[in-house]
């Protein structure tokens, strides 16, 4: 028998294999799986899976209109040539693009609104576009997953972007089997962590800033940072840890290690999240988190229970929370990173993100 073939198209190797490593093994199984997307040091990992690599290069944040034509027809070209039964969709570009060459072809497609994005975020005339754009990717959409019940709101009620099947889905969800709770850390020292892209947006100057005032008070303490760094912070990152200020560790491929040192994580981020998997990770390695009360943030942590919300751009809230941690006793500490991995394991669990997929594959595939 013919086997059903079934194509991803999405932005960067990094979060396809981390955040849907475990739908492509279910697909693997059953499916002849394609995945469209730019090379990066996560290919081998993907193709040990089961799939067949498609080199397709994407401009993530940029605008260029003969760069997204280029993209488009693409599109066009592996379409014609895998001939799909259906397409999955993530992120913005190949969500728009990828939904309207689908559309075009009439290939049902599954659509993922990881987040807005700064485009759809900002206003203007890039909002403007961008919004029209959607509208005529998702019209023919088979469904589209939301990551956050306010995404679903201005697409599908203030925007009216959408009449198809949508759902709200928890994210990327985590795998609770992986990032386990580990021993929580000694309190000798207590220490920090930032995990994301080094950029404004995600609140690198806000924990900067707090990190300067919390060490100069409390000596004991150490601010990490693991990420990918944009250009323009690269000498101030090395400034401050040359004052002793900070510890950065670049980009790591794996940050479970990071995780399981820090007593609490710190997401300051403003930048229009889907459902944070940072916070979905550090929760299930039973870590206390501060983080932005905005969506995609706010959905992991009940306030004052596994965590703190702090209001976005302030950096005085920051600091508040972390002096609020830090008079915490060492059991109330580790009983907040209890607590958040009690949340995760009820809400955020990956397999519930798995089997959504896995029913409306197999219901359009009928």
């Amino acid at each position: 028998m013919i086997m059903k073939r079934i194509l991803i198209l999405a932005n960067n190797d990094i979060g396809l294999y981390k955040f849907r490593k475990e739908l492509i093994e279910e697909l693997t199984k059953e499916y002849k799986v394609y995945i469209s997307l730019p090379d990066g040091g996560f290919i081998p990992n993907l193709l040990e899976l089961g799939c067949e690599f498609i080199n397709t290069p994407i401009s993530r944040r940029g605008a260029n209109p003969f760069t997204d034509l280029k993209l488009i027809l693409n599109y066009i070209k592996i379409i014609k040539q895998v001939k799909p039964n259906i397409v999955l969709t993530y992120t913005i570009k190949p969500n728009i693009y990828g939904g309207i060459v689908c559309r075009m072809y009439k290939i049902p497609y599954i659509v993922n609104v990881t987040g807005l994005g700064s485009a759809v975020e900002n206003g203007g005339l890039i909002q403007r576009i961008t919004l029209w754009l959607y509208k005529i990717a998702l019209k023919k959409a088979y469904c589209v997953f939301f990551q956050n019940i306010e995404n679903q709101e201005e697409f599908v009620n203030k925007k009216k972007l959408i009449r198809c099947k949508y759902k709200l889905i928890p994210g990327s969800g985590v795998n609770i089997e992986q990032y386990k709770t580990d021993n929580y850390p000694k309190d000798n020292y207590i220490n920090f962590l930032y995990v994301s892209r080094i950029m404004k947006e995600k609140g690198i100057e806000e924990y900067l800033e707090a990190a300067k005032y919390i060490k100069s008070k409390y000596p004991n303490t150490i601010f990490h940072i693991v990420g990918f760094c944009e250009e323009e912070y690269q000498d101030k990152l090395v400034e401050l840890e040359k004052k002793g200020i900070i510890k950065y560790h670049g980009f790591q491929r794996d940050v479970l290690e990071f995780y399981r040192k820090a007593h609490c994580i710190i997401h300051p981020t403003y930048y229009p999240e889907g459902m944070s998997n940072v916070l979905l990770e550090s929760a299930a390695c039973g870590r206390a988190i501060i983080t932005t009360n905005r969506s995609g943030c706010r959905e992991v942590v009940n306030d004052n229970v596994n965590g703190y919300l702090i209001e976005p751009r302030n950096v005085n809230d920051l600091i508040i929370k972390i002096e609020k941690f830090l008079k915490l006793s060492y059991p109330e500490k580790k009983q907040m990173g209890i607590e958040g991995r009690k949340k995760v394991e009820n809400e955020f669990d990956r397999k519930i993100i798995v089997e959504t997929y896995l029913e409306n594959i197999k219901e359009v595939l009928r």
